[in-house]
C-alpha cells in the first residue's frame, strides 16, 4: 500500500514542551537553570527606549539656532518634567522674556545648534517576559531570556486568535457535537479556560469576554464571526496580537466541525488542572500553532507517560486536514498517493496526494498542504 509521512497537529497526553522566552532587547534574566516557575513568573526584564519628541527652541526664543546653547538652562542628558522651563531669553533691557518649556517628562536627548531643535526622550517602557507555562528553567540565554521546560499534555489547534493566558480547564460542553452558546456559559467559568464542542458562536465569545473567561478551546468557528470579532478580513493568517479579552483555539477548522473525540476526552480528563493557552497562529514560513499545554506532576505524569500521539504514517484511507487555501480547514480522506512529483498550475513539480473532501469533491493537493488527524 502507498504511504507517506506527514506532519500533523500534536494531540498528546504526555510530551515534553520547551518554550523559549526571549526579550525584544537585551536586558536582565531573573531566574536560574533548574529553578521552578509558574506561568506568571517574570523570567526576564528590559526597557524599551521611550518615544522622541522635538521642539523648535530657536523659534520659541526668537534666536538663531547657533545661539540657543547659551540660552539653555538644561544640557543634554538632564531630566525634565513636562512644562518645565528649559531655555530662556531676555530682551529689550530685560523687560521681555521668551521661554521654551519641555513638551514631555523625560530627558533631553539632543540640542542642535544647526536646526535649533531640542529632542526630548520620554521615559523608557518596562517590558517583562513571563514563563507562560508551569515548569523548570532548562536553559538561560544571558541578557536575552530563558527556555522553560514543561512535561504534560499538549493539544495543537489549526487556528487561533488572542495571545497567551492561563487558568484551570473547565468543560462547557457535554459532548464533541455540542454548540457553545451564551446559555452554556456560567459565572463560575470566570478566570478559566473552557472547552466547547463543534462550534462557538459570536455571541458566546463576546459573553465569555464579559464574564472574564480567559480562553476557549473548540472544534470550529464561522468565518463570518471571526470577521465580526476582528472588524476586518484576515488576509494572512498571522494572529496573536488581537485585543479581544481572551484567547480562542480552533482545533478542527471553520464551520461547525466536531472537536476530535480524542482531543475532547484528553481535555476532559484534565478538567480542573491548570493550563496555558496561546491563540497565536502563523501558517506560512516559520509555522506557529495555537496550543493548549497542561503541565502534569507526580502521579498524573506517570499515568500519562505512555499515552502520547505523534504525527505518523499517512496512507490511503487516512483522515487529513487541509492547512492552506483554497480548502483551509477542510477534512477529507486520502484516496491516492502518487509516487512521482506532479506539476501544479504554478508549473512547480511537487509530491501530491488525492483527497476526497467531506463535501464529496476530490482535489489534488501538495502533501505539504495537509496534516494527519485522528477521528
Amino acid at each position: 500500500m502507498a504511504h507517506a509521512y506527514t506532519p500533523g497537529l500534536t494531540v498528546s497526553a504526555f510530551t515534553t514542551v520547551v518554550k523559549k522566552r526571549i526579550l525584544p532587547l537585551k536586558g536582565e534574566v531573573l531566574v536560574e537553570v533548574g529553578e521552578p516557575v509558574e506561568p506568571a513568573t517574570v523570567v526576564a526584564r528590559t526597557e524599551l527606549p521611550g518615544k522622541v519628541q522635538s521642539k523648535n527652541v530657536s523659534a520659541d526664543l526668537g534666536l538663531p539656532p547657533s545661539d540657543i546653547a547659551a540660552a539653555m538652562k538644561k544640557k543634554e542628558g538632564d531630566p525634565v518634567t513636562k512644562d518645565e522651563v528649559v531655555a530662556e531669553q531676555k530682551s529689550f533691557f530685560g523687560v521681555f522674556t521668551s521661554r521654551s518649556v519641555a513638551p514631555v517628562t523625560g530627558t533631553i536627548e539632543t540640542i542642535s545648534s544647526v536646526t535649533g531643535q531640542v529632542l526630548y526622550r520620554e521615559p523608557p517602557i518596562p517590558v517583562e517576559v513571563r514563563a507562560y507555562v508551569k515548569g523548570t528553567v532548562r536553559e538561560v540565554f544571558p541578557r536575552e531570556g530563558v527556555a522553560v521546560e514543561a512535561k504534560g499534555a499538549l493539544i495543537q489547534g489549526i487556528f487561533g486568535i488572542g495571545g497567551e493566558t492561563h487558568g484551570p480547564l473547565a468543560m462547557a460542553a457535554a459532548s464533541p457535537d455540542a454548540v457553545l452558546s451564551p446559555a452554556a456559559l456560567q459565572p463560575s467559568f470566570a478566570g478559566k479556560i473552557i472547552v466547547g464542542g463543534k462550534l462557538v458562536t459570536l455571541e458566546a465569545i463576546r459573553e465569555a469576554a464579559k464574564l472574564g473567561i480567559r480562553g476557549i478551546v473548540v472544534g470550529g468557528m464561522n468565518d463570518d464571526d471571526l470577521r465580526a470579532i476582528l472588524g476586518f478580513d484576515l488576509g494572512v493568517a498571522i494572529t496573536g496580537h488581537e485585543r479581544i479579552g481572551l484567547a480562542v483555539v480552533i482545533t478542527e477548522g471553520f464551520g461547525p466541525i466536531e472537536i476530535a473525540r480524542k482531543t475532547f476526552d484528553l481535555l476532559g480528563s484534565n478538567e480542573g488542572r491548570a493550563a496555558s493557552i496561546n491563540g497565536a497562529t502563523q501558517i506560512r514560513a516559520g509555522v506557529i500553532r495555537p496550543e493548549v499545554i497542561v503541565p502534569l506532576e507526580g502521579a498524573a505524569t506517570t499515568a500519562a507517560a505512555s499515552l502520547g500521539r505523534e504525527a505518523g504514517l499517512m496512507e490511503i484511507g487516512s483522515l487529513v486536514r487541509v492547512i492552506r487555501e483554497p480548502h483551509l480547514g477542510a477534512i477529507g480522506t486520502v484516496t491516492a498517493l502518487p509516487a512521482e512529483p506532479t506539476a501544479l498550475e504554478t508549473e512547480a513539480k511537487v509530491r501530491v496526494l488525492r483527497v476526497k473532501l467531506k463535501d464529496a469533491s476530490e482535489s489534488t493537493l501538495p502533501r505539504a498542504n495537509v496534516e494527519l488527524i485522528e477521528e
